[in-house]
């Protein structure tokens, strides 16, 4: 079953990372007095990270959880053969765009983004390949050592990861960039598509690839050879 989107408030998922027992371990400190606060800056929306050349004729956004199974399912099974047939060729430029509509899937997503945009690919990749292993836990305690293994197999240190997961200006611009994101385009479950603007729901293989070629076709662009 495709997970349906909920579009959880920011503040209640920054305050969520404190449920996870040994993630992030500071929290920012109560404001001292009686002294009205200022208003909230907006938090500043991050660009996609591109997979892909810049030029390609076609651009595939996806829309995943880490916590979505048939988002698992498209990374292990779909995407291989889209990245050898259609990024690596130059056809296509691929967008992931997280999405967070539970903590788990929330804490995965900081750590995936903790090595930065040259990193974030990889690990999303292994989250996603790997979703079944970190996310058999039945307690607080045994996500966070799960979490930890993972980001250990990235190469991320304990101190990496406490500072990621601390970093809430980060963790808000996250959720910012997800919210604006996914309420642009209409995001009712995951894993949801846009090929080069159309929204196409989660299907096939072949259904995709038709789709995909479709696009390129309208930019002059032969469709890639199957291997």
């Amino acid at each position: 079953m495709t997970f349906t989107l909920r579009l959880v408030p920011a503040a209640a998922l920054v305050a969520a990372l404190a449920a996870l027992p040994a993630l992030a371990q500071t929290t920012p400190a109560a404001p001292e007095g009686n002294a009205a606060a200022a208003p909230a800056a907006q938090p500043e929306i991050l660009p996609d990270v591109v997979m892909g050349q810049a030029d390609a004729p076609v651009t595939v956004i996806e829309y995943a959880s880490f916590t979505c199974s048939h988002c698992a399912a498209f990374h292990t099974d779909v995407f291989p053969t889209l990245k050898s047939e259609y990024i690596d060729t130059g056809k296509v430029r691929f967008i992931q765009r997280d999405v967070y509509f539970d903590e788990i899937g929330l804490w995965a997503g900081i750590l995936a983004h903790c090595g930065g945009d040259q990193k974030y690919h990889a690990v999303s990749g292994m989250l996603l390949s790997q979703q079944k292993t970190w996310l058999n836990a039945k307690s607080g305690d045994e996500f966070a050592a799960n979490l930890r293994k993972m980001g250990a197999a990235a190469g991320f240190s304990n101190e990496q990861m406490d500072a990621c997961w601390a970093d809430n200006a980060k963790v808000e611009r996250l959720l910012a960039t997800f919210q604006k994101n996914a309420t642009a385009d209409q995001v009712e479950g995951t894993p949801t598509f846009v090929i080069n603007g159309e929204k196409v729901q989660n299907q096939p293989w072949d259904a995709l690839k038709a789709k995909i070629d479709e696009k390129l076709a309208e930019a002059g662009t032969a469709p890639a050879a199957s291997n």
